[in-house]
């Protein structure tokens, strides 16, 4: 789905401009998505297998929760409509943890090219996985991986299945849910 969102410079400053997201990828100019890992108390991490119709890394698995913020748009209530969109949960702004901003420059083709800024939250899953309804034009699949699980498989990414992220920022996820499931 086109949108019209934000441009960013390089350094993630608002631009003051505006474009369609398709303009966006097409040009290479840089703006903001929301990335939301889930984890439940018992170590499991929620992935979603990305829609076989999605422009970029068909049926691979990736974040809980993905999406793009919409221009002006607020990014907690980014985050939030996007978690009700794509899973069918509904959360509240507290239940969000902001762990970082990533830079992320991906050529996919000519004429294809993500240049976005992920702002990148965890929150614990707190109802039954079964509860979760998916999205079905964005995600094909939604599973949970033991965090033991998932730090093995980010050592061979292609062989699993998963979208390339770069090593650090999966490691940083890895870290930070690994830090909340200590301290419950």
């Amino acid at each position: 789905m086109d949108e019209l969102i934000d441009i960013l410079d390089a350094e993630g400053n608002m631009t003051f401009t505006t474009a369609m997201k398709s303009e966006a990828h097409k040009n290479g100019w840089f703006h903001q998505t929301v990335h939301i890992w889930f984890y439940t108390s018992d170590g499991k991490i929620l992935l979603q297998q990305r829609g076989k119709n999605k422009d970029v890394y068909p049926l691979l698995w990736d974040i809980s929760v993905a999406g793009h913020i919409g221009a002006g748009e607020n990014i907690i209530t980014s985050a939030l409509r996007e978690v009700q969109e794509e899973i069918g949960l509904t959360i509240a702004a507290s239940d969000l943890e902001k762990i970082g901003i990533f830079k992320s420059i991906k050529n996919h083709s000519e004429t294809l090219k993500d240049y976005e800024f992920h702002h990148t939250f965890i929150a614990e899953l707190k109802l039954p996985f079964n509860a979760l309804q998916k999205q079905d034009s964005e995600v094909e699949a939604l599973k949970l991986v033991s965090k033991n699980q998932f730090g093995t498989e980010l050592k061979d990414v292609s062989t699993y299945n998963y979208v390339p992220h770069d090593t650090s920022y999966y490691e940083t996820i890895l870290e930070e849910i690994s830090n909340r499931l200590n301290s419950i």
